[in-house]
């Protein structure tokens, strides 16, 4: 049985800004807490008790701050060995990290993040979910509702700007009697393109200014000709459209293993379909695709298509577009031990640090140097690595800035899965990459230009966001004004993970 981390958390006594095992997004299973993890967890409520009681504060309320947040790195360092920039003095003095990494240093970007508005998850409705454990699990709308997104993201992090991203869905454009349907009459899905556009705009016209942009579902097998077994370009045509024009969408976000136009089957991103679609889309002027790739088994007959082996011949023959790898292609297998570490069980090679699928996105950029309109995108792949074990964060990050360089890696979080993304954002503030790595596999330490790259001026650029200017705006920002009132009056981090463990660890 699943439950929710932040409920399993509650039962345990748990308070823990950084999660202290793996947290499942809904597309792979929950890995069982491991040796190492359970003693992070334990090490984080030893030490976070007396420090709380040394400083007269609840646990609760010490682990909503700085310095609750700096015992959970170097709980982690203790553990694991050091990964993290942390000292014992940021445990007990809350301006140590704030005069450490100032929150004006970056500008932060998060293109992956997620919200329902208050829709049921219909996942565990379909098939591939009820394959994974799903069936019997609640739904809580109120955690994944854009209310909860807009405290998460914008009030309980340092997050600038969001990308709200992409669930795979299908609009309806016309009803039987050929009448054009608008909102939520064209998809009750769990995120459509018409109410992630709606919810930027609500957003942006709170703010005063661009503070979120926005992606559209639709993609080459939606519209499908079920008779002739072909695509429908003219109903195609008409939603990329309607999406460009009308929503005024800043990416298309593709699942090439989903069906929602039930055509029989998936795409890929080199296929006729795909490439008649760029030429379409061209012609609009939206040149940058967001594809989903890694974590396949929601789909157990198009689990294949996540590969991102057709990313190469895509990239290569539309060289004026971009396109953006989410989970940097990191797949999981279905039966995943809790040790990431064991070769037998995650296809991880630890003689060269390289994980299934991420290698073959690495090994497309190492025969073709010169494609650069490729990215690695680090949502739930960053998370998920640095809580399974640092090392395989620094190799998987590692890899990534040494075959594309960091000015081809952007920031991403899963969000709202794992709650506010602050403990992921201060984690990779503070992340680093061994000496003894470096050395072993050529890896190069991160600068601050790098972090400052992978944290938010590579989305800037691909998203043509004027990142001078939006500093410059920002004290201004209605939203950033409430911000600080809800600071002031004593707002808080729920600290709770929204996605899934086991309900056994």
């Amino acid at each position: 049985m699943w439950i929710r981390k932040g409920d399993r958390d509650a039962k345990k006594g748990v308070i823990s800004p950084v999660p202290t095992q793996i947290v499942s997004n809904e597309e792979f299973i929950p890995r069982p807490q491991t040796e190492k993890q359970k003693k992070v967890e334990h090490l984080i409520g030893e030490m976070s008790d007396v420090r709380a009681k040394k400083l007269g504060l609840s646990r609760r309320a010490f682990m909503s701050t700085s310095m609750g947040m700096a015992t959970c790195f170097l709980a982690m360092n203790k553990t694991y060995g050091k990964a993290f920039d942390v000292e014992e003095v940021e445990t007990w003095e809350a301006d140590s990290f704030e005069k450490k990494f100032p929150k004006s240093e970056y500008f932060i970007i998060d293109v992956q993040s997620h919200f329902t508005n208050g829709y049921a998850l219909r996942f565990r409705e379909m098939e591939f979910a009820k394959n994974m454990g799903f069936q019997n699990l609640k739904d809580d709308k109120e955690s994944y509702s854009f209310h909860n997104f807009v405290k998460e993201m914008y009030f309980d992090s340092e997050t600038a700007m969001c990308v709200i991203s992409g669930v795979p869905s299908m609009e309806k454009n016309k009803d039987a009697s050929g009448k054009v349907l608008e909102g939520a009459a064209r998809d009750k899905g769990v995120l459509p393109s018409w109410l992630m556009a709606q919810s930027k705009k609500k957003i942006n016209e709170l703010a005063g200014s661009q503070r979120a942009l926005s992606q559209g579902n639709l993609a080459p097998n939606h519209y499908w000709d079920k008779v002739n077994n072909r695509m429908d370009k003219a109903a195609t045509l008409e939603q990329m459209e309607r999406e460009v024009k009308q929503y005024g969408i800043n990416s298309w976000k593709w699942y090439c293993h989903y069906d929602p136009g039930q055509s029989g089957g998936g795409f890929q991103l080199d296929d006729d379909n795909a490439m008649w679609f760029y030429d379409q889309s061209r012609k609009l002027g939206l040149k940058l695709i967001s594809t989903h790739k890694g974590f396949s088994y929601q789909s157990a007959k198009l689990g294949h298509l996540a590969n991102p082996k057709d990313v190469e011949k895509a990239a290569l023959q539309n060289l004026d577009f971009n396109f953006v790898v989410y989970h940097s292609a990191l797949k999981h297998g279905p039966n995943e031990g809790a040790n990431w570490l064991d070769k037998d069980h995650n296809n991880y090679d630890p003689t060269t640090g390289d994980f299934e699928w991420h290698r073959i996105l690495m090994d497309m950029k190492k025969r073709n140097p010169k494609m650069n309109n490729v990215y690695c995108e680090i949502g739930s792949f960053f998370n998920v690595l640095i809580i399974a074990d640092p090392v395989l964060a620094m190799h998987g990050i590692g890899k990534n800035v040494k075959t594309y360089g960091s000015d081809h890696v952007v920031w991403g979080t899963d969000c709202l899965w794992w709650g506010s993304p602050q403990w992921a954002i201060e984690a990779f503030k503070r992340f680093q990459i061994s000496d003894e790595l470096c050395e072993k596999f050529g890896y190069k330490k991160l600068t601050t230009k790098d972090k400052a790259n992978i944290f938010g001026l590579n989305a800037a650029r691909l998203y043509n966001v004027d990142v001078k200017a939006k500093r410059k705006a920002l004290p201004g920002d209605t939203l950033e004004k409430l911000k600080a009132e809800y600071l002031e009056r004593g707002g808080q981090r729920s600290n709770a993970a929204y996605g899934w463990v086991r309900a056994d660890d």
